[in-house]
């Protein structure tokens, strides 16, 4: 049988590069149809590439390489017999050592990926002290962001006759880099690109409101065991929040806006992104038609994209064409904050801690759990009476949850 060339796949439209983030399978190893073969990021998600037939694997592109959409990354070859002493295992760490006996031993250079050049010399470290993890030793990016200088003995400098030459880079009191330089994923090169795009082409401002979370606390005590005996998931504040959100929208139908050239685009539809963080940054995968959803069904949906997320399944479908984003610094403590913009989104919703702070009802002073909400919107078509009246929206849906049942 012939040799099978596995190609980098396409991620999605308008995305023509991907980064080989990482080999599953050592070079010269078997591998299953089907079986994870490597992991492609690009600036949209990560995704899975599976062996096209069972074989021997022949990597040809080395981990943190950038490659073109269509390009050949490795050969897999049906009849060969896997390697006797394969190399370690893909998800083991690259072994870094600047030691003697880590040069090698074939008298000449290593061979050295354009990107890792750079950064070595960035270093001042030299090529032949650093083992290669790519294909035949080359040294890959990856390997030159991990490398470090070795810093001198306080014995050896003492016993030398000259002054000693100092490190090429600093280091702390117990000996260790004060600075390491790791390159950005694609993904999150893509965040930092949109945010900033953000910034420069929208007019952002934020407002305030706060909301008494009394009620959906007792909502969900009351109906949370029944809930999750009948759906199989839990009354999550987020689907409350989406709720919430689309009885907003449908009041304030230009917050669920865009603008496209000299145009004012009404979106009769409501497709929530809601932002989700992983390890490798974060995403905002959308929920589809989410006002024709029931709490369960949006639980159900927030479950799925979340795990999704966590194990960089998403496609690029899950994460284009929401109309309004919701996100929830609460998760991790925050107390206040100003979300910015997803473009080409005109508004933001930024959920945050709940905490009990003293509130006045009628002429008393009471104890209630209190959270933070935010709105931060593009005053280029949003006007300040329509955000301010928009959060008071949602505000009231959450106070007074009955409002979403019966949609008033």
């Amino acid at each position: 049988m012939a040799v099978e060339l596995v190609k980098v796949p396409s991620p999605g439209e308008s995305v023509t590069e991907g980064k080989i983030a990482k080999w599953y399978k050592p070079n010269g190893s078997a591998v299953a149809m089907d079986e994870p073969l490597f992991e492609l990021e690009s600036d949209k998600a990560a995704q899975t590439v599976g062996s096209p037939v069972a074989g021997v694997v022949k990597i040809l592109v080395a981990e943190g390489e950038i490659v073109a959409v269509g390009t050949v990354v490795a050969e897999i070859d049906p009849t060969g017999n896997p390697s006797a002493k394969p190399a370690a295992a893909a998800d083991a760490p690259p072994k870094v050592s600047l030691a003697a006996d880590a040069v090698p031993k074939t008298g000449g250079e290593p061979k050295v990926s354009p990107a890792a050049g750079r950064i070595l010399a960035e270093k001042g470290v030299e090529a032949a002290g650093v083992n290669g993890t790519g294909p035949k030793g080359v040294v890959t990016k990856d390997d030159a962001v991990k490398a470090t200088v070795p810093v001198p003995a306080p014995a050896a400098l003492a016993t030398t006759p000259k002054p000693a030459t100092p490190a090429p880079v600093a280091v702390t009191p117990t000996g260790v880099a004060r600075e390491t330089r790791q390159g950005m994923t694609m993904i999150r090169r893509r965040i930092a690109e949109r945010l900033l795009e953000s910034q420069n082409t929208t007019a952002t401002l934020t407002t305030f409101n706060e909301a008494d979370m009394t009620a959906i606390q007792e909502l969900r005590a009351k109906y949370n065991e029944r809930f999750e005996k009948k759906y199989g998931v839990k009354i999550g504040f987020m689907s409350i929040f989406v709720k919430a959100t689309i009885e907003a929208l449908k009041a304030f139908p230009v917050v669920n806006a865009r603008i496209d050239g000299q145009d004012i685009v009404y979106q009769n539809f409501h497709d929530i992104s809601v932002a989700v963080s992983t390890e490798k940054g974060l995403t905002v995968p959308v929920i589809r038609d989410a006002d024709h959803l029931s709490f369960s069904d949006i639980e159900k949906k927030i479950t799925e994209l979340a795990k999704k997320a966590r194990d960089g399944k998403l496609t690029l479908q899950d994460m284009s064409g929401g109309t309004f984003t919701i996100t929830n610094g609460g998760t991790f403590g925050s107390m206040l904050s100003t979300p910015i913009l997803n473009p080409p989104q005109s508004a933001i919703l930024g959920m945050h801690n709940i905490q009990k702070r003293a509130v006045v009802i009628g002429d008393d002073i009471v104890a209630r759990p209190m959270m933070y909400i935010a709105l931060s919107y593009d005053h280029r078509l949003i006007d300040g009476r329509e955000a301010v009246q928009f959060l008071v929206r949602v505000k009231e849906c959450l106070e007074n949850p009955e409002r979403m049942l019966f949609e008033i």
